[in-house]
C-alpha cells in the first residue's frame, strides 16, 4: 500500500475513534485526503453548526481547529494524538450557511518528541479564506500507544529529479 493511502486509512481510523468516543466533534465531517504531515477535510454545514444568524458558528470552527490539529498529528502516525497546550483562531470571512460546504487543510509544521505544532486554513463555498488557526499538542506520552505507526508515516525525503 502506498504511503498516502496508508496515511489516509490511518487518519480515518483515528477520526472514527474520535467520533465513537467524543461528543464534541462535528459528526458529518469527512476526511478527504491525507499524506504524512497534512490532512484535508470538509464539513457540510448543518443547523447545529450555526449561530443565531444562521451562519457557521465560530465555536464550530474552533472545534475543527482542535480536531484538525489532532488529525494532522495522526497523519504522522500517532493514534493517541496528545493533549492541547495552545489553540488560536483568526476569523476572516463568513464560513457559510446551512447547506454550504466548508473545507480545511491542516499541516503538522513541526513534529517533535514533546510538542507538535499545526496550522489550518478554512475556505468557504466561494473559495474565500474564512479562518486560520494554529494548535499546539503535547505528544510525548502519545508515543507509547501500541496503535501508532510513526515509523511507517515519517515523511520521506523527495528524490531529486534528473
Amino acid at each position: 500500500m502506498a504511503t498516502n493511502e496508508k496515511c489516509l486509512k490511518f487518519v480515518r481510523s483515528v477520526w472514527e475513534s474520535f467520533r465513537a468516543n467524543s461528543g464534541l466533534e462535528p459528526r458529518h465531517l469527512r476526511v478527504t485526503a491525507a499524506r504524512p504531515g497534512a490532512v484535508n477535510f470538509e464539513l457540510p454545514i448543518e443547523k447545529q453548526h450555526t449561530n443565531r444568524l444562521n451562519i457557521l458558528h465560530g465555536g464550530t470552527i474552533a472545534s475543527m481547529v482542535d480536531l484538525g490539529g489532532s488529525l494532522a498529528v495522526a497523519s504522522r502516525g500517532l493514534f493517541a494524538t496528545g493533549v492541547s497546550t495552545d489553540l488560536n483562531v483568526t476569523y476572516l470571512n463568513s464560513g457559510g450557511k446551512i447547506g454550504d460546504l466548508i473545507r480545511a487543510e491542516v499541516t503538522c509544521d513541526k513534529f517533535g518528541g514533546t510538542l507538535a505544532y499545526t496550522a489550518i486554513q478554512f475556505r468557504n463555498a466561494q473559495d474565500q479564506l474564512v479562518a486560520r488557526g494554529s494548535h499546539t499538542k503535547y505528544v510525548k506520552m502519545a508515543f507509547k500507544d501500541p496503535q501508532n505507526i510513526t515509523h511507517e508515516l515519517s515523511p520521506k525525503p523527495e528524490k531529486p529529479s534528473s
